[in-house]
């Protein structure tokens, strides 16, 4: 809830060009070349921090600088960035307090975006926990209000909200937390114009509208209007309900709440559109679909979501490295305390020493047992795909030179000789032979692309989608950012592959109208997303029993890389891979 808060917190003018450039996406990527004096006197005084390895301190900064960004450019991931720093930090000095709290403004900051929802509710869930056991109340309340939020705004609503919610509101007035109780009563008259029932509605937002004026919160203030205009509407009363949304809307506006106008602009065109003015209703129906898209399309919104599942990686890597230095301590520990008895006990101690090391030779046995399956099973990965493309090499080579020879070599008779056939089978033969020609063609490009063994990667994909757009209805587009690096032919071949098998997918499937493929490269990490806006499908249930998917994922595996599928049945599907750059290592010239 901290950072939800702070956000409309801002002075004015921030909050215009904040959330103009975040929602927008203009800037594109080379906008943090030209940051503020503040932003950059604050990473300097961070990176010396660092190196004092005065961690606290630099945590806190890190926050701060976070804060800084999100001031200057709005929904971006430099924020995400830093929050992240933050926590890393908070964990390497051992400040629980200020790390959980950093779960809460992570969580707060992906509420802005519904498809981040599911991990904000996950960094909430784990800071409330905390707090609960520490018993720090305040940090309490604001994990209920900030899991409530996402709560109230699933379909069905969860059952026991509004007992939560209420329960939520009264602490908020026993530990005289007056922005929180506002907030609470706020999300309860949201809850109740939900469920329908205008009476309950009407009375908490008027209770939170006279606490939100009177701490000056002018967001909370314009939310409230808002659901005492739905209330109006839900009444038929439509000109007091387009007067309540014009109060939201005038407020939504100084603050540049894109959320808000969206949601304000979708009511008012209904509103119009049951008093008759059915031009307003078309202007205010055409600006609410402008605000979704300005946040939902812009390149700081996917870029955030891709960045997510990198963070997961990270934190894996950060989290094994935490349990092998736990582990490490842990067997100085017990040496020590085997010494220790040893002297004491000299008999005892022989007997634990000639045990520890039983036990370690077993583990040891275990680890190498481990690592040979491992290699195993990369070994069988291995052949199977060299098996699959040298296979399809094959084929293709047979049917280029040998079959495809064959075809030309009877075309060419046939045109030879084409004055002895009569004009009825003349004319048919040379169309059956065109046919067969050009289907040969494409089945040995599929087999073995003639673009990704000459030219590399990004062109053959743009080979594969032009040629694409020609047989199909479905619009293909393919965007990078970031320079590709080099891939060896047998990763080339892998994820031409896997994107290959994605688009066939979506176009067999997901009957969509646009397919974006992208790639984005930095120097540690190969992202590529693949995103329709089909009718979306549960890849729960089919990742247990399809073979494509199967496919794609032990390749990927076999790069050392990761994928994740995220669909909404209507919503569409989006396919993020995650691979790390590989980078090679410099050769040493033999002395002669």
């Amino acid at each position: 809830m901290s950072s939800y808060f702070k956000f409309f917190r801002l002075p004015k003018k921030w909050v215009l060009v904040s959330l103009f450039l975040g929602a927008s996406g203009w800037y594109g990527e080379g906008w943090a070349l030209s940051e503020p004096a503040s932003i950059d006197s604050l990473k300097k005084q961070i990176g010396q921090l660092v190196l004092d390895k005065k961690y606290g301190q630099a945590a806190k900064s890190y926050e701060s600088l976070g804060w800084l960004y999100h001031q200057h450019y709005g929904y971006n991931k430099y924020t995400m960035d830093a929050y992240f720093n933050g926590l890393k930090y908070y964990s390497l000095t051992g400040d629980s307090a200020g790390y959980y709290n950093e779960h809460i403004v992570i969580g707060d900051y992906y509420t802005h975006d519904y498809f981040m929802q599911p991990y904000a509710e996950k960094y909430l869930t784990k800071a409330r926990q905390y707090f609960e056991r520490t018993k720090n109340i305040p940090k309490v309340i604001e994990c209920r209000l900030g899991l409530a939020d996402i709560a109230q705004q699933k379909n069905p609503i969860p059952k026991g909200l509004l007992t939560e919610l209420r329960e939520t509101e009264q602490m908020s007035v026993r530990y005289k937390q007056a922005y929180s109780q506002a907030f609470a009563l706020n999300l309860l008259a949201n809850t109740y114009s939900r469920i329908k029932q205008p009476d309950s509605a009407q009375y908490f937002a008027i209770r939170s509208l006279a606490i939100a004026e009177r701490l000056n919160v002018k967001w909370l203030i314009s939310l409230n209007h808002f659901y005492l205009g739905i209330v109006e509407q839900f009444r038929n009363h439509s000109k007091e309900a387009l007067a309540a949304y014009d109060k939201s809307y005038q407020l939504a506006e100084l603050e540049n709440n894109l959320s808000m106008l969206r949601e304000l602009s979708k009511h008012k065109a209904d509103s119009y559109s049951r008093v008759g003015d059915y031009k307003n209703a078309y202007s205010a129906s055409l600006k609410a679909q402008d605000f979704i898209t300005q946040f939902y399309t812009s390149e700081q919104t996917k870029s955030i979501r891709l960045q997510e599942l990198d963070s997961q990686i990270k934190t894996l890597a950060v989290e094994k490295q935490l349990v092998e230095e736990q582990s490490h301590n842990q067997h100085v520990l017990n040496s020590m305390l085997a010494i220790g008895l040893l002297i004491s006990v000299l008999g005892v101690g022989a007997l634990i020493f000639l045990r520890r090391q039983q036990k370690l030779i077993a583990h040891q046995e275990t680890v190498i047992a481990r690592q040979q399956i491992r290699q195993l099973e990369l070994k069988s990965l291995r052949a199977m795909i060299e098996g699959q493309e040298g296979e399809r090499s094959r084929i293709a080579r047979d049917l280029h030179d040998g079959l495809g020879i064959q075809l030309s070599r009877i075309k060419l008779f046939v045109e030879a000789h084409q004055e002895q056939l009569p004009l009825s089978v003349k004319e048919p033969l040379n169309q059956f032979l065109d046919e067969a020609c050009t289907e040969t063609r494409l089945i040995s490009n599929n087999l073995r692309p003639y673009a990704l063994s000459t030219f590399g990667l990004m062109p053959a994909l743009e080979d594969l989608v032009q040629k694409l757009n020609l047989v199909n209805q479905t619009k293909l587009i393919l965007e990078h950012y970031g320079e590709v690096p080099a891939l060896d032919d047998e990763s080339s071949v892998m994820l031409y592959r896997v994107v290959q098998e994605l688009l066939n997918n979506a176009l067999k499937h997901a009957n969509a109208q646009t397919v974006t493929v992208q790639l984005m490269a930095s120097d540690e990490t190969t992202l590529i997303s693949v995103d329709d806006d089909g009718r979306g499908a549960d890849f729960d249930n089919m990742m247990s029993r399809g073979n494509g998917i199967a496919n794609i994922k032990s390749r990927i595996a076999y790069l050392g890389g990761q994928v994740m599928w995220q669909s909404e049945i209507g919503k569409g599907t989006s396919v993020m891979i995650s691979l790390p750059i590989k980078k090679q290592t410099p050769t040493i010239p033999a002395i002669a």
